[in-house]
């Protein structure tokens, strides 16, 4: 296994570079980068009415007339545009050798400072929905694989497709309406992870209250995952209830409960199970534009969004760089976990070859 680890990791490094490079050449041909936006941003200061006028007439780049090519030097110098492409790119990667990112153009912060702010809130709502998502769907799905064909698996499947059918905003803004004061009920809050007098409650009230402010935006987010998980689990459980080995079981007189739990549960549950490490590793990470944005919660999905429009390219390329290491090392763990859960799995012929 050792064999195979140490070529998994040395691949990892052209795949990091490969995803860099595309990103990266991507970004030189993005029209409107971090230079046209200062010197919009200094054109309209600089000119007042007319010269903001005039740059809206005659386009981004009108601006340039008012500006010496010393100033124009300084200032791609400052962003680091003064440098052929193909050094930038290569300082670049020597910087995030070190985990050095560098500073948002947009936030004026270290980037890494930056993401470690907004984590708190994607972290709070991934590792909920997480929970929620296996916890729920993996009872769920072993109830509807063995009473496959009976009224509750019908009703059951009904439900989840029709919250796999919404989608998460919609499912967000109806939740709202619906308990949030919308219309109806004003029973759960609606912005932030706490309340204002978060502070001054006691260590139970802290909790509570935290907890009641994620119960709309992780129902929101578990919607469309519930359906997805739930099938995996209860498809499963059915091709091994339907195997021989379990007919022998049950012929020699186990209960239904003994057939399931020591038999079929080792055998269904290692295709959910080495899930786990990518998506436990995901929800540290992941956030919603679209959910934080409904319910005010300033994550790592509302950062990507406004670092994707402002071309805040240190923070676009230094979020990618980290989050596909973390990425790769998921999938490694994952890999590994089929070994964990199933000793018949050997990487063994892998490393021979």
């Amino acid at each position: 296994m050792s064999s195979y680890i140490l070529k998994r990791l040395l691949f990892m490094i052209p795949t990091l570079l490969g995803v860099m490079l595309v990103t990266f050449t991507v970004t030189q041909f993005v029209p409107g980068g971090p230079v046209e936006r200062m010197l919009a941003e200094l054109t309209g200061r600089a000119g007042g009415p007319e010269a903001s006028a005039g740059a809206g007439r005659g386009g981004l780049y009108q601006g340039r007339q008012g500006l010496d090519q010393e100033q124009m030097a300084s200032l791609a110098a400052t962003y680091g545009f003064d440098q052929p492409p193909v050094k930038r790119f290569f300082t670049m990667m020597g910087n995030y050798l070190r985990f050095d990112f560098g500073e948002s153009y947009y936030h004026h912060q270290r980037v890494a400072a930056l993401v470690i702010s907004k984590l708190p809130v994607s972290m709070s709502l991934g590792l909920w929905s997480f929970f929620v998502t296996y916890l729920t769907c993996i009872p769920l799905g072993i109830r509807k694989a063995v009473r496959d064909g009976s009224a509750f698996d019908a009703l059951s499947s009904a439900v989840i497709l029709i919250g796999y059918a919404i989608p998460g905003f919609v499912l967000a803004i109806l939740l709202i309406v619906l308990f949030g004061g919308g219309s109806l009920w004003s029973v759960f809050p609606l912005r932030g992870l706490v309340s204002d007098h978060w502070a001054a409650l006691s260590w139970w009230g802290k909790i509570t209250d935290y907890l009641w402010h994620m119960v709309l935006p992780v129902i929101s987010s578990t919607a469309g995952s519930l359906a997805i998980m739930t099938l995996l689990t209860k498809n499963s459980f059915l091709e091994e209830i339907r195997k021989q080995y379990v007919i022998t079981a049950r012929a020699k007189g186990l209960s239904e409960g003994a057939v399931l739990y020591r038999h079929i549960f080792k055998n269904a549950i290692i295709p959910i199970i080495t899930g786990f490490p990518g998506a436990f590793i995901g929800a540290f990470f992941t956030g919603s534009l679209l959910i934080e944005t409904i319910f005010s919660l300033d994550g790592m999905g509302l950062l990507a969004y406004q670092s994707m429009m402002n071309r805040d390219y240190p923070v676009v390329l230094g979020t990618l760089y980290f989050f596909t290491i973390i990425g790769l090392i998921a999938r490694l763990l994952s890999d590994l976990s089929y070994v964990l859960v199933d000793p018949r799995i050997s990487f063994a012929a892998v490393d021979r070859r």
